[in-house]
């Protein structure tokens, strides 16, 4: 079978749960309040970690709009312990990733997932309780109003449920299509590769062997972005090779919860301490939870589906399929079409502005967070932010530092165009 033959039945098997967890994770964005996710998480109890890790769980958040999201509740008040076990836990699952890691590897994978996620970033947050718990930090600027500057959530609003439900039908099938199709195309490709022209023989040093397995594993993934979505078919291409399913659950967590930029952004905005954490406790969550896979539960759970995929590909895909992979491939195309990067906040042209080049935005999480950022520092009336053009556009007079220093404590790097 050619590549683009198996990177095609990939998205035909994936695409029907793809949708559902889209439009599921639509919902959650549009009527769950944020202030939600920041009420509890302020002491630096274990109770707070907990709840860090239970709000971050199901969220859809792709792995780089997590950062900002994470260093945005640490500028809210949450403590260091509770920033982690948050930022350990969102990237490694959402609803639309548990629902597609259902759709390629089964319902034991789709429930481990969240499981191994859940107890990683307890035992990361309250590690970094115990060993960092400074929570004063000089180059956070906690600020009470960044709440009350977003009123999308924060507020009551007199919108009516159709309108609210064509919001969370944009958010789900627009901007999450931007953050998370890129990627998710990416670990297409790869999967359709590994899987149809990488010789068998290339992985026999791994077959069936854990420890190999999940060094192979750890090599690769921790440097490199993996979005929760497109890790699910490189992982399931990597089984169908040899590789363990401790392996594979490895790479579904690594790969997501840890990548260069990540590791960088905690160094600066946390400390080297807390990076230190942070990365243990990925790599240990990590490694255990692979050998528990191996060798303490059944090997069946996990290679049953590996069993059924190859039997689809000799029964084809069904119409429904089919119809939910064009709808996919039309939302793509509408996500990542040339006019909608000229089509960004241009209603303050008549004003007088300030412009900031922002670099390192990959997402509108990123771009949203950026926004809130800006808003509480005092002089700022109003504020838009491109994530196409990487600039912010503020209207007011605000003091050049404090934007930059607001800005540069979620995580980027900002200058006065």
């Amino acid at each position: 079978m050619n590549i683009l033959s198996e990177i095609w039945f990939l998205l035909c098997e994936m695409s029907p749960f793809l949708l559902l967890g889209f439009m599921l994770a639509g919902l959650m964005h549009e009527f769950v309040p944020n202030t939600l996710y920041t009420r509890y998480l302020g002491k630096p109890t274990f109770g707070s970690v907990v709840l860090a890790a239970l709000f971050g769980v199901p969220l859809p958040l792709c792995s780089c709009g997590v950062i900002p999201t994470a260093m945005g509740i640490r500028r809210e008040g949450a403590s260091k312990g509770a920033t982690i076990s948050f930022l350990i836990a969102t990237p490694q699952t959402g609803v639309d990733s548990i629902i597609a890691t259902y759709s390629l590897m089964g319902l034991p994978f789709a429930v481990i997932r969240p499981v191994v996620a859940l107890l990683t970033a307890i035992f990361g947050g309250t590690l970094c309780n115990a060993l960092d718990n400074d929570n004063v930090d000089d180059n956070l600027n906690l600020n009470a109003n960044l709440n009350a500057n977003d009123g999308k959530k924060s507020t009551p609003t007199l919108s009516s449920s159709s309108k609210r439900l064509r919001r969370a039908f944009a958010y789900a099938f627009g901007e999450m299509m931007e953050d998370i199709g890129k990627w998710l195309a990416v670990g297409l490709v790869v999967a359709g590769i590994i899987t149809a022209a990488v010789p068998d023989s290339w992985f026999f040093i791994f077959r069936d062997n854990t420890l190999y397995s999940i060094l192979f594993v750890l090599l690769f993934s921790i440097p490199m972005y993996l979005c929760a979505t497109g890790s699910i078919p490189i992982a399931m291409a990597l089984m169908l090779k040899g590789l363990t399913p401790g392996a594979a659950l490895v790479l579904l967590m690594a790969g997501p919860a840890c990548n260069a930029a990540s590791i960088l952004v905690v160094g600066k905005v946390l400390g080297k301490r807390t990076m230190l954490i942070y990365l243990v406790s990925i790599v240990m969550g990590a490694i255990v939870s692979g050998y528990v896979i191996d060798y303490m539960l059944p090997r069946e759970w996990f290679n049953a589906p590996v069993s059924h995929y190859a039997a689809c590909h000799e029964e084809g895909v069904g119409l429904f399929s089919y119809l939910c992979t064009a709808f996919l491939l039309v939302c793509l195309v509408r996500a990542f079409w040339p006019w909608k990067q000229r089509h960004h906040h241009h209603h303050h042209a008549e004003s007088a502005c300030t412009i900031y080049r922002v670099e390192g935005m990959n997402c509108n999480h990123c771009a949203e967070n950026v926004r809130k950022a800006i808003a509480t520092v005092e002089g700022v009336e109003q504020v838009d932010v491109s994530l196409h053009e990487g600039k912010a556009s503020i209207v007011g007079n605000p003091n050049e530092g404090e934007v930059l220093k607001a800005i540069e404590s979620i995580g980027f790097h900002a200058s006065k165009a």
